[in-house]
Formats: C-alpha cells, sequence, structure tokens
C-alpha cells in the first residue's frame, strides 16, 4: 500500500504545478464540445475521489461481496460546474480528497486488502479496487492532462 500512498502524494504535490503553469484558455478549453475541459478533467478525478472514499469505507463493514455502484461520470461534472469555478477550488478539492483516501489507506488492517468487492462482472478486493482507483488517475493525468494530444 506504501506505493499507492507515494503515487498518490506524487500527483498531489505535481499536479498543483501543472495546472498552475497552464494559462486560463488552456484549461478551459474544451477541445471537442463532448470532451471535457482540463478543469473538468480535474474535477472528474475529484468525484472520482469522492465515490472511492465511500467505497473504501464500506467494502470494510457492510456484507461481502460489497456491490461497488456505479455513478454517470459526465452528469458528476456537469452538475457541479467545474468550468466555471475557479481552477483553486478544484485544486483544493483534489488535494483534500486524495488526502483522506491516504488516510483511509494508512488505517485498513491487513486482512481488510482482501475484502472483497462486486464490481458487475467478476469480483475483486479492497487491495484491487485501491490500485484500479490510482490506475484510474494516472490514466487521466498521463493520457489527457499531461499529453493534451491524446484527450
Amino acid at each position: 500500500m506504501e506505493d499507492i500512498i507515494n503515487a498518490i502524494n506524487y500527483w498531489m504535490q505535481t499536479l498543483p504545478k501543472v495546472y498552475n503553469s497552464m494559462a486560463e484558455t488552456e484549461i478551459s478549453n474544451r477541445p471537442l464540445p463532448n470532451k471535457w475541459s482540463q478543469k473538468e478533467i480535474l474535477g472528474h478525478l475529484c468525484d472520482s475521489a469522492l465515490n472511492n472514499i465511500n467505497r473504501f469505507i464500506k467494502i470494510q463493514y457492510e456484507e461481502q461481496p460489497f456491490v461497488i455502484q456505479s455513478y454517470n461520470q459526465d452528469q458528476w461534472v456537469i452538475l457541479q460546474n467545474y468550468q466555471e469555478r475557479p481552477l483553486e477550488e478544484i485544486v483544493n478539492l483534489f488535494l483534500s480528497l486524495n488526502e483522506q483516501i491516504i488516510n483511509i489507506i494508512s488505517n485498513i488492517p491487513k486482512e481488510g486488502l482482501s475484502y472483497l468487492c462486486d464490481i458487475g462482472n467478476k469480483q475483486e478486493t479492497l487491495e484491487w479496487l485501491l490500485k484500479d482507483y490510482l490506475n484510474h488517475m494516472e490514466h487521466h493525468i498521463n493520457n489527457q492532462i499531461l499529453n493534451k494530444n491524446k484527450a
């Protein structure tokens, strides 16, 4: 779990610098009408953190396998209006939510990592879910934020 915590900490230190180096037009530009801007991608990462905080906690005390509920990612981004919100607000939210995730991970007992969740088509462990959270974050960061041509 230390690798996951270290990676999340790395992105918490790196992403604010990346965003602060971008012009407002670059941050707010939607490459296509149905594609998210850089601000909205960061907002989506906040939404992912919010949903996963809930999952990471509930899987530890609810009946197993804990059933993972999906959420409408586009609606979350639209309804929270990340496009019009100040970048600093979204960055601070990202930092706070991921600090909470690190706290949760740090307090999971070793046996808790093997707790099961139902992700729809199969069952996975809490450890897998934690790694998947980081993989999802890094997918968006590497493919959309750092290399905007692949957005």
